[in-house]
């Protein structure tokens, strides 16, 4: 085929068999998050299972209904391909892409499907996703002897809630439904019946079989794909040559780097630059618990360790057209809450509701889509777009009058802010309190806008933020620490401990050599560790996993770099074997939980890999 596969780690065997898959979905065949692989174009995702199933595709934007939803409820669309009879399968994602190939074996051969969301023809480097054409390929190849295949395509529009009407095309089958419009085509013949499409046909060594399944509005005439058709092998060739782009990272664990700031790529919406937290909603953080949240946004919370992982994994252009979505997202901010979240193309309304008609993933409800948390009010994001900018300031030159006039904004609003109370980042619902990450991160706005002023032109007033920094640290110093957890807590005068409080050191708000701090490392690693995970705080019931890695950082900061990489295995080990993490993790059974593939777990990676490969304390972009 004129190129070659190569895995993350070793691939994974699993046993299937041919079955009816029109009633087998992700909540009821108790399929694990784990057993999914991730394709992207920048536009859109979908999630494709070990046994051939695409379960979850968004089209044409990654917050955009599904038509194939079956990830969320067994009615709600899939694309089924796989051998006829019973097989075992293993897979591996296609060289440095998100393309994932799958072989089948069975009695009677072997037979491999490469799956792939197309990038634009000829797309190559930092053009790769600034446009799509909307297209997921599969591709079966004979590999030996002759291999029955059955296909099976159930769209479902609008989250299952339509099934679309069916009609014969040259070369195809189309679907409408609601305001979508698939196209289904290949050489083989396509049966409709009941709202499904089925093809059987068999491939021998050395044949291949291409099918597409390509978007466009309902409304208007059929489009023709403008140019060159998008393929499988210029898909490859365009992730191939944005990763070599991004090969300047030398330090420890390559690999599990190179994936990671792959995953971040497909998680960047190609237009506008902005990185998703996931590319799914409401994946549950327990198993049947009713933590199930819209992930398919872009957080201010997670801006500079996004950007410090996309400095260290990518290159600095990557980072600053994040910076400039978030520029461009924010507008004036003159005296109306600070936005902590916003849409791919920077819509601020992300009101959230409940699909009712959804039975959830293995039978976790409520299935939510929008996310309330968009209206609260979290003060961390003022520090995180203050070090965003600060970590990028030799990069953004000049600054324009809209930056200047947001980051002024925004330092001016921790002076004014910090000591009210707020929902914290982790997004409590229940209640506002002084959140000590809060706090510390309020003291990094105005740290770093200290710093800045001199790039802020008139408006800047660097001697009231160092007077309010003092302030915060001060108090932090005095209110967050607990003599009887013999630990800085998650918030003041409370004796509640609380991974978050990592952030401290990592920050530079104090040394992990200082005695208090090591303290809280202790205690943390001592008494939120279980199963090689760090969990938020004690009744937490599953890990998670940035919170591991930033003990990690914090580890190799004190000296201890022996502790500092077991946490770091212990932490990847729990990847699938496409390198692929979500948010969290079962600390008893190792199982994947929430949404998936997790943008802040494969940032932390990132950060936490390099950190294994520094003297305690360097930071080269400080």
């Amino acid at each position: 085929m004129g190129w070659c596969t190569t895995g993350y780690s070793q691939p994974r065997v699993v046993a299937g068999a041919a079955m009816n898959t029109s009633s087998q979905g992700a909540a009821d065949k108790g399929a694990a998050i784990a057993d999914y692989g991730f394709l992207s174009d920048c536009h859109s995702a979908a999630l494709v299972d070990r046994a051939g199933s695409v379960d979850w595709w968004c089209v044409p934007r990654f917050d955009s209904p599904s038509v194939l939803g079956r990830l969320l409820d067994a009615e709600a669309g899939h694309w089924a391909l796989r051998p006829a009879e019973d097989f075992t399968s293993e897979r591996q994602y296609v060289g440095n892409s998100l393309v994932v190939r799958t072989v089948f074996r069975t009695s009677s051969g072997e037979a491999a499907v490469t799956d792939a969301l197309a990038l634009a023809a000829g797309a190559r480097g930092h053009d790769i996703g600034l446009d799509s054409p909307h297209v997921l390929l599969r591709r079966v190849e004979g590999l030996s002897g002759a291999v029955s295949m059955h296909s099976e395509l159930a769209p479902r529009m609008e989250y299952g809630r339509t099934e679309p009407h069916l009609s014969a095309v040259d070369g195809g089958v189309q679907a409408d439904g609601g305001p979508v419009r698939l196209c289904c085509t290949g050489p083989v013949e396509l049966k409709c019946s009941e709202g499904v499409v089925r093809a059987d046909f068999s491939v021998a060594a050395g044949e291949t079989v291409d099918l597409r399944l390509s978007y466009q509005p309902s409304y208007g005439p059929r489009l023709e794909l403008a140019g060159a058709a998008p393929s499988i092998e210029d898909t490859v060739a365009g992730w191939e040559s944005w990763s070599a782009l991004h090969t300047s990272y030398d330090g420890p664990f390559p690999d599990e780097v190179r994936r990671s700031a792959l995953v971040l790529q497909g998680l960047t919406f190609g237009p506008s630059g902005a990185v998703l937290a996931a590319a799914t909603t409401s994946l549950p953080e327990q198993l049947g618990g009713e933590l199930n949240f819209d992930y398919r946004f872009a957080w201010l919370r997670d801006l500079s360790l996004t950007v410090r992982a996309l400095w260290l994994a990518a290159c600095p252009d990557e980072p600053a057209r994040l910076f400039d979505w978030v520029s461009t997202s924010a507008g004036h901010v003159r005296d109306e809450l600070i936005q902590i979240m916003y849409g791919v193309a920077g819509e601020r309304d992300l009101t959230e509701h409940v699909l009712e008609h959804l039975s959830g993933f293995r039978g976790s409800t409520p299935v939510r889509v929008g996310n309330a948390a968009w209206e609260q009010k979290q003060l961390d994001v003022l520090g995180e777009v203050l070090d965003a900018a600060h970590l990028l300031r030799h990069q953004l030159g000049e600054l324009t009058g809209p930056t200047r006039q947001l980051l002024v904004a925004l330092a001016d609003r921790a002076v004014d802010s910090w000591q009210d109370l707020d929902a914290g980042m982790w997004e409590a619902r229940d209640a506002q309190r002084h959140y000590v990450s809060s706090k510390v991160m309020c003291w990094v706005a105005l740290d770093r806008a200290t710093k800045l002023a001199p790039m802020l032109g008139n408006a800047a007033d660097p001697d009231s933020w160092a007077s309010a920094r003092d302030e915060v640290r001060a108090a932090v110093l005095d209110r967050a620490w607990s003599e009887q957890a013999q630990a800085f807590t998650g918030a003041f005068e409370s004796d509640e401990l609380d991974a978050s409080v990592l952030m401290l050191p990592l920050v530079g708000f104090l040394p992990a050599s200082d005695g208090r701090m090591r303290a809280t490392i202790d205690a943390v690693e001592q008494r939120l560790g279980k199963g090689g995970l760090v969990r938020r705080w004690a009744d937490d019931p599953s890990g998670f996993l940035i919170c591991t890695y930033w003990l990690v950082e914090c580890l190799a900061l004190a000296g201890e770099q022996e502790r500092a990489q077991t946490w770091f295995q212990s932490a990847t080990e729990h990847a699938n074997d496409l390198g692929l993490l979500s948010e969290e993790a079962d600390p008893d059974t190792g199982e994947l939980l929430g949404n998936y593939p997790q943008a802040f777990s494969h940032v932390g990676l990132i950060n936490a890999a390099w950190r294994l490969g520094q003297p305690a304390s360097q930071d080269p972009i400080s």
